[in-house]
């Protein structure tokens, strides 16, 4: 029998109707109502004695920079009482209160069959931010309604809160008299962008998703930020991809702050159309970003706790920065990975990573030439999918189990009522989503795979079963999440390339084993039949490396591996690269693109720029 995967749970049972049987449930508001004034006294006049009766034994809290200035997962209702008494000193509550209108308002909700609670957002105040939250209560079996499940999340820091809407700035004058400089808008934007007179606070190496985000949010704190960039335009780790790339997430679940996507953007973006909006958004947002410039070495002085970062530009120039913190948002991947083989060498044919496929079309006519493509993830199928349409004979080479899901009814379902048309603003959208500890998302993915197996993608399942084609949906069934939390990858959203397979358009062997060598002519597979693929080209959609291989080229090796592995989870269950901070003395921090997890980095450098954070604390990134 195979072990469990890690942090598998069981959803506990709490039916309402068990402990209401003959009379109607209470009302959710006045529930939640009497269960804040009972939290209140404690959090906000330091009376801990209640705590244990307000928490079930099975509760989970998740804490995102309130209580200890981390990203924490507590499990246990005792255990949890316990974490409220070593921080609360520090987070220093001033007042909590529950959403009492909207979608957000409180409202019992069945959230499996048999587990029935009250839930709820809310807002509260420390003394050094504000933020929000969710509490989800159930009533044990005294009818005491307990919590379930609760969050904070802190959303700003008092005194530097963002210059947006009723507080944005004036901006505007028709004279440079008065200005501290005597320039204009163009003058002091040409200034800020050359570093001339100033050191950036942070240095972001990398201008995609998330460099451009975080580049964003610390510009609205006024914190100086330098973003760097190898490619010769922002956008370019897009527009050199190949050319079929589109995004698999809609576009509600892709958002930016401060410039949403128009309303006509469509759902799913090309990627070239998604790289000139990046290139928009540096110019609205007026990010100072560096093209053409690449960290040529780097170094991090303990005593002063500033770094050293000679960067190389494109004409051989060198220009020496001095920042407080180093973020590297340069994706979720490391370097390819690109396995070698016993006979390459004498294959005749073209053999190449994946990161190197632009189209099907660079290789001339492909009528009755053979293409074995080594891997089943996005990539592979869509690469597999691009060759095939080019009129190539196109094998896919399997490994192991692949999860598939399709884009437009799965994801679809995934993403219903917070992630589309009828969802709440983003930034409630994110608080919700990110409030459940992964764990219990990880339950709750469980009964959505299988609903989705069963309900809406049956028969293209059924159909890549009867091809040949291995699905795997995880051994606890949690599908497409642990598959992206734990690994990366292992996982296909179907944008056509399945229903090419299941027609036998495009053909899959299997391999566990691998290849064991290659021929002049094709390649041997380790399947101990010897079988033999003929083969004119070879694209290796092999994956990645673990991003701290990309770390190690731009802080050193020394630097690099007291890094967290990038995937996977810890012991409490939060990502093993959670957000931000990864080396406790470094101030660096390794960045991508989970877009609904957008404010705690920037809070972070600003909470140690402007003292509240005592010690550095141990954060990066996840991302999609």
């Amino acid at each position: 029998m195979e072990e469990p995967e890690p942090h598998t749970i069981s959803l506990i049972t709490a039916p309402v109707k068990e402990n209401y049987p003959n009379t109607p449930p209470p009302d959710p508001l006045t529930i939640v109502s009497e269960w804040m004034n009972r939290l209140r006294a404690p959090l906000t006049q330091n009376n801990t004695c209640i705590l244990r009766r307000l928490f079930h034994k099975e509760a989970w809290l998740r804490d995102m920079l309130v209580l200890s200035w981390d990203l924490r997962t507590i499990h246990g209702g005792d255990k949890i009482a316990d974490y409220f008494l070593e921080n609360i000193e520090r987070a220093k509550f001033l007042d909590l209160h529950a959403r009492d209108a909207g979608s957000f308002k409180p409202a019992l909700k069945m959230a499996v069959p048999d587990l029935d609670w009250i839930e709820t957002m809310f807002d509260f105040e420390t003394e050094t931010g504000r933020g929000s939250g969710v509490l989800r209560l159930i009533p044990d079996t005294d009818r005491w309604w307990k919590a379930y499940m609760l969050s904070f999340t802190l959303k700003e820091l008092k005194g530097f809160e963002e210059k947006s809407g009723a507080t944005r700035p004036d901006g505007g004058s028709n004279s440079v008299i008065g200005d501290p400089r005597n320039e204009t808008w163009l003058q002091r934007r040409q200034r800020e962008k050359k570093f001339i007179t100033q050191e950036p606070t942070v240095l972001v190496v990398g201008a995609g998703h998330s460099g451009l985000e975080i580049g964003a949010r610390l510009g609205q704190l006024g914190i100086s930020t330098l973003i760097v960039e190898r490619n010769a335009r922002i956008g370019d780790n897009w527009r050199k991809r190949y050319k079929t790339l589109v995004t698999h997430d809609p576009v509600h679940y892709c958002q930016m702050p401060y410039l949403p996507f128009p309303s006509i953007w469509p759902t799913y973006t090309p990627k070239d159309k998604l790289a000139d909006w990046f290139e928009a958004y540096a110019n609205v947002l007026e990010l100072n970003v560096w093209t053409s410039t690449e960290v040529e070495s780097s170094t991090y002085n303990e005593e002063t706790k500033i770094w050293s970062v000679k960067l190389r530009g494109a004409d051989g120039t060198t220009t020496t920065v001095h920042p407080d913190h180093v973020v590297l948002a340069t994706g979720h991947s490391g370097e390819p990975l690109i396995p070698r083989f016993s006979g390459q060498e004498q294959f005749k044919g073209k053999l190449y990573h994946a990161t190197e496929h632009k189209d099907a079309a660079q290789h001339g006519n492909l009528e009755g030439k053979k293409v074995v493509v080594v891997g089943t993830g996005n990539s592979g199928h869509d690469i597999a999918q691009n060759f095939y349409e080019s009129g190539a004979d196109v094998t896919m080479l399997q490994r192991g189990g692949t999860f598939v899901i399709s884009q437009k009814k799965g994801v679809a379902a995934l993403m219903a009522s917070m992630y589309d048309e009828s969802g709440p603003p983003t930034d409630d959208a994110d608080t919700y989503v990110q409030s459940m500890p992964i764990p219990v998302q990880l339950a709750f993915h469980v009964h959505a795979t299988k609903m989705i197996a069963e309900k809406l993608d049956t028969e293209l399942l059924e159909g890549l079963k009867q091809a040949g084609f291995k699905l795997d949906p995880g051994r606890d069934g949690a599908g497409i999440f642990r598959k992206y939390l734990t690994r990366g990858g292992g996982y296909y959203i179907d944008v056509g390339c399945s229903q090419l397979i299941i027609d036998g358009k495009i053909k899959v062997c299997q391999s566990e084993g691998g290849i064991e060598r290659f021929e002049s002519d094709g390649l041997v597979l380790a399947d101990g039949k010897g079988t033999k693929l003929a083969a004119d080209i070879v694209v290796l959609a092999t994956g990645y490396e673990n991003m701290k291989s990309t770390a190690s080229k731009i802080v050193g090796d020394k630097v690099a591996n007291k890094l967290s592995p990038a995937w996977d989870l810890d012991e409490e269950g939060e990502l093993n690269a959670r957000c931000f901070l990864a080396y406790y003395n470094a101030n660096l921090g390794i960045l991508t693109a989970d877009v609904a997890i957008q404010r705690p980095p920037q809070l972070l450098v600003h909470g140690r720029k402007s003292g509240f954070v005592s010690s550095v604390f141990a954060y990066t990134g996840v991302a999609d």
